[in-house]
């Protein structure tokens, strides 16, 4: 693979959709007012770093590194923290309410093992160390459905790239989707990045560790079936 097929698009454009939905609730504002700050990872943004340096990891405490790559309402990060307390997290969401709601089931379990960067994944991948990253989760990401969007996806080969120059050998790369097009585009791209499929499963088949998030219920309610995508980062 080639640096060029490794480095991500010049053109910046949002993967993501809007970033603020429906109005706070006064116990959501006091989540991002007092937890926010404290659970925010330093260093990320170009404000706070605008040369790029490459973070130091010694938040992680020598403990292996997850990445979550959007999210969302935060049930499945917070259910990864608390069932593996010798792993350290970091999610990134740019969705201010998904951001508080996460905020809140944080502050209900008592986490201390994960960290979250409230913006663009892209710009904490720009400034992790490489090879750091153990697993890492993709769970229904914005699908973009109309054709002339498709290169908005995260699933696009300078992305995908770049997220596997941050991830060690045989690390764990999870994509849950109910949308065909998403499954055909990931199969046909993760692999092109440096990744082999170990897994492709349907409904019934989600890993062992899976909860089922909101969007998902959301999907199966309106007739969509999940799909679940297990790949690792090849040599």
């Amino acid at each position: 693979m080639s640096d060029q097929d490794t480095n991500p698009p010049t053109e910046r454009r949002n993967f993501y959709g809007r970033i603020r939905g429906k109005t706070l609730r006064a116990s959501q504002k006091d989540y991002l007012e007092n937890d926010l700050g404290p659970l925010t990872l330093g260093g990320v943004t170009r404000e706070d770093n605008p040369a790029r340096a490459v973070l130091d990891l010694g938040f992680a405490q020598g403990k292996p590194l997850w990445l979550e790559i959007g999210f969302g309402g935060g049930e499945h990060l917070v259910q990864m923290a608390a069932r593996y307390p010798e792993v350290f997290l970091i999610g990134a969401e740019p969705f201010v309410n998904g951001i508080a709601m996460l905020l809140g089931k944080v502050r209900d379990a008592g986490l201390s093992n994960l960290l979250l960067h409230p913006g663009d994944v892209r710009d904490l991948m720009d400034v992790l160390p490489g090879r750091c990253l153990s697993k890492a989760f993709l769970n229904y990401p914005d699908p973009w459905p109309k054709a002339r969007h498709h290169r908005r996806r995260f699933v696009t080969l300078g992305y995908l790239g770049q997220l596997a120059n941050l991830m060690q050998l045989g690390a764990e790369f999870r994509v849950a989707t109910d949308i065909e097009d998403y499954v055909r585009q990931t199969l046909e791209e993760v692999p092109k990045a440096g990744f082999e499929l170990e897994r492709q499963a349907g409904l019934g088949g989600a890993w062992d560790d899976w909860i089922s998030t909101r969007y998902e219920q959301k999907a199966l309610r309106e007739g969509r079936d999940p799909h679940y995508l297990t790949f690792r980062r090849a040599g």
